[in-house]
C-alpha cells in the first residue's frame, strides 16, 4: 500500500494519461492506441477528442487511417461503437465476444428464443461471403426467412454486434462526410482473422487490457475497469498480475490499482481548459466518475452532451449553432477562467472553420 490519493490527485492523473493536461506531439495512430480507442457512435466526435489532445491535429490523418484500414469502427467495449486500431480489434475482439452476445440477448431475449446462434452465424457468413458490405437491416433480411419469429432487428443486432466481428466501413467516420453504416467482417476488411482466446486461466488478454486501461485511465478500481470494458471475469486477470501493480486508496477507502511508473502529477498542477466531445471516455471510462464530473452532472456524460473541462472538471457544456461554438457554464467562472474558456473556444472555432 502506498497511500491515499485525493480526488484532485486522481483528476490530474486522469488528465495526464488522457493527454488532456498538455497536448501531446504523438502520431494520431499512437494516440488512438494509447487511449484504447475512442467511443465513436457519433461519427465525428473522435475528431474533436483528438483535437483536444494532440498538437497540430490534422483530421485528414485520422480519415486516412480509416480508409487505409489502420483504424476501424467496431462494436467493442460496452457494446458501443469504438474507433480502435486494427491491431487492437484483432487482439481484443475474442475476449469481448461473450459480453457482446450477452448484451444483445439481454435486450432481445424473447425475440431470440429458439434461435441457434451458431446456425445464425453460419447463415450470416454465407451471405457475406460475396465480399459485399451490407447494412444491418440488409443482412438480417437476407437470413430472416429461417427465423421468421425473431424479427430483423434482433437478428441484425446479434449478427453485427455479437456473432460476427464486423467493422463499419468508410466513408462513415471520415471527417466532414455523412454516410450510412455498411458492415463487413473484420477478417475480410483487414485480411486477418481475430486472434482466438488462449486456453489460459490467467486470462492473458484480460491482463493486457488491464495494463492498457491503467496506462490511459489509472489509478483505478477493478469496478472502473469493468465499467469501461463491460467485461466480467477480470478479477482473475488482476489476481495474476497483482505483483506488478501498485496499490492506493481513494478518499472513500476504495482500492485503486496502478502501474508503478505511470504519471501521477502533483495535484496542484494547473489544468488547461479542454473541450470534450460527446461520450468522451475520459468521463465514461469509470464506474466512479467523481474524479472529473460532479454527481449532479453525471447524466450529461451518457446523454451525448459535449462538455468543457475547467480546472480539470466538467464545468460547462458546448454546442455548435449556426457555425459558432457556444458555451453554457454549469457554475460561475472567475475572470481568468472566462478568459481561458474563450481562448480555447476561439481555437476550436478556428479548427471547425479551417
Amino acid at each position: 500500500m502506498t497511500g491515499v490519493l485525493t480526488t484532485r490527485a486522481l483528476n490530474r492523473a486522469t488528465l495526464a494519461r488522457q493527454l488532456l493536461l498538455e497536448r501531446a506531439g504523438v502520431p494520431v495512430l499512437d494516440a488512438v492506441s494509447h487511449l484504447c480507442g475512442l467511443q465513436a457512435q457519433e461519427p465525428q466526435e473522435p475528431f474533436f477528442g483528438l483535437w483536444s489532445r494532440l498538437r497540430a491535429f490534422d483530421p485528414a490523418v485520422l480519415s486516412e487511417l480509416l480508409t487505409g484500414r489502420q483504424v476501424v469502427r467496431t462494436h467493442l467495449m460496452r457494446r458501443t461503437v469504438h474507433l480502435v486500431t486494427a491491431q487492437d480489434v484483432l487482439a481484443w475482439r475474442s475476449r469481448h465476444d461473450a459480453m457482446l452476445r450477452q448484451r444483445v440477448v439481454g435486450v432481445y431475449r424473447a425475440e431470440l428464443e429458439g434461435v441457434d446462434f451458431e446456425e445464425l452465424r453460419a447463415a450470416g457468413l454465407a451471405v457475406l461471403a460475396d465480399g459485399e458490405p451490407r447494412s444491418m437491416g440488409d443482412l438480417a433480411r437476407a437470413v430472416a426467412d429461417r427465423w421468421p419469429d425473431a424479427g430483423t432487428r434482433a437478428l441484425g443486432e446479434l449478427l453485427v454486434a455479437g456473432l460476427i466481428p464486423m467493422v463499419q466501413l468508410p466513408p462513415r467516420g471520415v471527417w466532414r462526410q455523412k454516410a450510412g453504416v455498411r458492415n463487413q467482417p473484420v477478417a475480410s476488411w483487414l485480411g486477418k482473422e481475430v486472434e482466438p482466446l488462449a486456453d489460459d486461466q490467467t486470462d492473458p488478454v484480460g491482463q493486457e487490457l488491464v495494463r492498457r486501461y491503467l496506462a490511459a485511465y489509472g489509478p483505478a478500481a477493478t469496478a472502473d475497469v469493468r465499467a469501461w470494458s463491460g467485461l466480467a471475469g477480470l478479477p482473475a486477470a488482476v489476481s495474476a498480475m497483482r505483483d506488478e501493480l501498485v496499490v492506493f486508496r481513494d478518499e472513500r477507502g476504495r482500492e485503486l490499482l496502478d502501474l508503478p511508473g505511470a504519471p501521477r502529477p502533483d495535484p496542484d498542477t494547473p489544468a488547461p481548459v479542454r473541450f470534450l466531445p460527446a461520450f468522451d471516455n475520459a468521463i465514461l471510462g469509470y464506474h466512479d466518475r467523481t474524479r472529473i464530473i460532479d454527481d449532479e452532472h453525471r447524466n450529461l456524460s451518457v446523454a451525448g452532451i459535449r462538455v468543457v473541462l475547467v480546472d480539470g472538471r466538467v464545468s460547462a457544456t458546448w454546442t455548435v449553432a449556426d457555425g459558432t461554438v457556444q458555451v453554457e457554464p454549469l457554475r460561475p467562472f472567475t475572470k481568468a477562467e472566462r478568459g481561458g474558456v474563450e481562448e480555447e473556444r476561439e481555437a476550436l472555432q478556428a479548427f471547425l472553420t479551417s
